[in-house]
């Protein structure tokens, strides 16, 4: 056995929602070069079709989106945000992955058979109520990650608290919450292709192969999990981040910025930032569900010793 081993006693909802958030928060240091690299590129179309003719695309690709903002920029520039993404993670992953499992008993009312249904059902229902509470941080981290080092006044935002009043003060509370309906439906789509896929990855493997429930069969189910999650959800993942970071009034609302960059670079602006998406989900989840089983192992084990 690998790693701690599995507890006698299944752990608490509060071990699962301490759990949920530290171990993301964990994920995100590792993998948060490779989420700023994908903002960057999804938003660079957009820079592209707002100067008309002018030529302004920087970055190719995810290491030489990376490349290019280390020497630009410098090293800082692939953590800009990171504050605001642990904040981020803290509300955010304790709901929709901690709070899961009990949401899930709740639908199946504590039957031992647990359907797909139940399963998708948990996964929407955390995951708009993980948004409702951490929309906020969500739309500065993304504000933040999109913004090109400059000194002095000219930088957008200088500070993490700064930008949340400068958010408030010049877009109204709304703006804090920009973007709220493609993030609940890109969470929705998030959260139950992720949690779902990982559950029944898991369960395949218990049932079908020698694996026991520990790392490799954690690793196996999360990387699968991430790539199945990054197909799905990579369309409303652009919009989202399009959304968040535009201008007040760009766009009508998030159908608007969807169809604009439908019209004005094609179906494939949807998948912009693809590989860095994959490489990020798929990293973030491996890093995170390894660490979230073995955070609950540990947390019972030291409650009852």
């Amino acid at each position: 056995m690998v790693g701690f081993r599995p507890a006698d006693v299944p752990p608490t909802a509060t071990v699962k929602f301490v759990g949920a958030g530290t171990a993301a928060c964990i994920a995100d240091l590792f993998t948060f070069p490779l989420d700023t690299a994908k903002v960057r590129l999804q938003i660079q179309g957009e820079a592209k079709a707002a100067a008309g003719d002018v030529k302004v695309v920087r970055y190719h690709g995810v290491f030489g989106t990376i490349t290019t903002m280390v020497r630009t920029e410098g090293p800082r520039s692939l953590y800009k945000g990171l504050v605001a993404g642990l904040q981020r993670q803290m509300s955010f992953a304790s709901v929709r992955i901690g709070l899961y499992d009990s949401v899930k008993q709740f639908y199946t009312k504590g039957s031992e058979h647990v359907g797909i249904g139940s399963r998708l059902l948990a996964g929407c229902t955390t995951g708009a109520m993980a948004v409702a509470v951490a929309q906020p941080t969500d739309v500065v981290k993304v504000r933040f990650q999109a913004q090109a080092s400059t000194t002095g006044a000219s930088r957008r935002y200088q500070g993490t608290m700064h930008a949340y009043r400068t958010i408030a003060r010049e877009e109204g509370i709304r703006g804090l919450w920009k973007g709220t309906g493609p993030n609940i439906s890109r969470n929705a789509i998030v959260n139950c292709t992720e949690l779902v896929t990982y559950d029944l990855i898991k369960d395949a493997l218990l049932k079908a192969t020698p694996m026991t429930d520990d790392l490799p069969c954690h690793f196996t189910s999360a990387f699968g999990a991430g790539f199945c999650t990054t197909v799905i959800a990579s369309p409303v993942d652009v919009v989202k981040t399009r959304y968040m970071n535009s201008a007040h009034g760009q766009y009508r609302g998030a159908l608007n910025c969807a169809l604009t960059m439908l019209t004005k670079e094609g179906p494939t602006a949807f998948y912009k930032g693809f590989m860095p998406s994959f490489l990020r989900l798929g990293s973030w989840n491996v890093v995170m569900f390894v660490t979230y089983e073995q955070l609950k192992r540990a947390m019972m084990a030291a409650y009852h010793n």
